[in-house]
């Protein structure tokens, strides 16, 4: 089926007057490895190059020989996963992937790119609806004495039990959710109380810049990763919203490029540091550039999910509960076959037919992840949230148009509000902004059951979700026709997955 919502995006421009840092730093506890090229034949090589992942055998770092054949392919290694077993390259040679593959201990290798054109992966839809002057004015007249100024707008925490929840724990301040994503805005008041600097990070070349303020948007770059962090995190401050869990510490790993690429490098990266740096819970609201689902048959693609893959495992073994959006083209994620229309996204894309259980959108399909889906204000699936039985493990508000589903007074959009990037505050819809909603409850659970493993955080996440029947028949926009198909029973179905998240059970129980 043809997607009726592109999932890609062009960013908003909203002025920060934040500059980008330069400088570039190594993960610590992870080797990292430098070919001998002098800065000026890098510079010129990188002017040509695109960027690789190469995959070995984890654990030792890259083999002389395959440093050697790296080499003689013309590669210049960038940095090196040892323990995960990837490294990035770059090359000019366009046939690069193709040889490296041919050498011993290289288990697979794969192109991240094509061309730069301008591209944006995020699971949100359309741009932010900025909140006037009246509309705080008005909502902070409704806003009981409990209430943060903004929260009567936010049907969403009672869609969750998240204000319930709020009398019980606002959550634990040793606990971390990291988003990886367009890059945090730490000095907007409503997240600059439970920001966690020692854990932020830029990612985008793929090794780690720790430069202070690196993880910012810069200006004209997407506000997504700063509303997605006010959505897990913002203070109960007396300020603006509040968070799901406003009592947990969040961090931002940016991982797009400012013309909003989300490659396969600096999502590697971003796991990793979640992994090497005390993070509880990941937040990947994106689906990873330049293919909307990547194909395990094609070379190339197969490097990509290989070295993904590896990354999010090595999270989840280091205690991470990684969560990630299910997308905006109402897609059933468990069909025969999907019409991808839109990869690659950075060249010249064609509407290619796929089989969904062997082409995977990652991170969103990897195993271990925790797969969401959205609802809107009335509590259903929203119209463009993608869906499947056996894919969909849990979902939460993301929102949708007021159309659809409107919302009870004193709220006035179906969309999520949050926090945006220069002080402001906005609204966005999209399993982008349902999944942060998930990683939230995650970061309560964690806090209420501070020695739990990540298995152990999931199992409860599903086991206290609230079970909820599918939506049959499923006509959003009440035209007589049916928009999607639900499958599987109340506590375990197509549409909710497990059911929707408690925040109230995850505080607790």
């Amino acid at each position: 089926m043809t997607a009726p919502h592109p999932r890609s995006r062009r960013a908003m421009a909203i002025p920060v007057g934040m500059a980008m840092a330069t400088a570039f730093a190594f993960l610590p506890n992870l080797n990292a490895v430098a070919a001998d090229a002098t800065p000026a034949a890098a510079t010129a090589a990188d002017a040509t190059s695109l960027s690789y992942v190469v995959n070995v055998f984890p654990g030792f770092g890259p083999s002389p020989k395959v440093k050697q054949a790296i080499a003689a392919a013309g590669g210049t290694i960038v940095t090196s996963y040892d323990r995960i077993g990837v490294i990035v390259v770059h090359s000019a040679n366009p046939d690069f992937a193709k040889v490296i593959r041919t050498v011993h201990g290289v288990q697979s290798a794969g192109n991240t790119r094509n061309a730069p054109l301008p591209a944006q992966s995020t699971t949100d839809v359309g741009t932010p609806k900025v909140l006037s002057a009246e509309e705080v004015a008005s909502a902070t007249a409704d806003a009981t004495a409990a209430q943060d100024p903004l929260e009567p707008l936010q049907w969403d925490l009672p869609a969750i039990k998240a204000d319930k929840a709020h009398e019980k724990s606002l959550g634990s301040s040793k606990v971390t959710v990291a988003v990886i994503d367009t890059g945090v805005d730490d000095t907007h008041p409503d997240i600059a109380p439970n920001f966690d600097r020692a854990a932020s990070v830029n990612c985008v070349t793929g090794k780690p810049d720790t430069t202070d303020g690196a993880w910012r948007p810069g200006t004209g770059e997407s506000p997504h990763g700063t509303h997605v962090a006010g959505e897990i995190a913002a203070a109960k401050n007396g300020v603006g919203v509040t968070g799901v869990a406003p009592g947990v510490k969040v961090s931002g790993i940016k991982v797009s490029t400012t013309a909003g690429y989300f490659y396969t490098e600096a999502v590697v990266c971003g796991f990793v540091w979640a992994a090497e740096h005390g993070v509880d819970v990941t937040n990947n609201s994106y689906y990873t550039d330049p293919w909307y689902f990547n194909c395990k048959n094609d070379p190339d693609q197969k490097a990509l999910v290989d070295a993904i893959t590896r990354a999010s495992l090595y999270a989840e073994g280091k205690g991470v509960v990684n969560v990630a959006a299910a997308g905006n083209e109402n897609y059933d994620l468990a069909a025969d076959e999907i019409t991808d229309p839109v990869s690659p996204n950075d060249a010249t894309p064609s509407d290619r037919v796929i089989d969904p259980s062997e082409c995977l959108d990652i991170p969103t399909q990897l195993p271990g992840v925790v797969t969401v889906a959205s609802t809107g204000a009335k509590g259903i699936k929203s119209s463009f949230s993608n869906h499947g039985r056996g894919v969909i493990d849990i979902a939460a508000p993301g929102g949708d148009s007021t159309r659809y589903q409107t919302p009870a007074p004193p709220a006035t959009s179906g969309l999520i509000l949050g926090p945006l990037p220069g002080g402001t505050w906005g609204y966005m819809a999209g399993t982008s902004m349902a999944s942060p909603h998930v990683a939230g409850v995650a970061a309560l659970i964690k806090s209420t059951h501070p020695y739990a493993p990540a298995a152990l955080v999931k199992a409860l996440l599903y086991a206290e979700a609230d079970d909820t029947a599918c939506t049959d028949p499923y006509d959003i926009n009440g035209d007589g026709k049916v928009d999607a198909v639900c499958e599987g029973p109340k506590n375990y179905n197509g549409f909710y997955g497990h059911g929707i998240a408690d925040a109230l059970d995850a505080v607790t129980k």
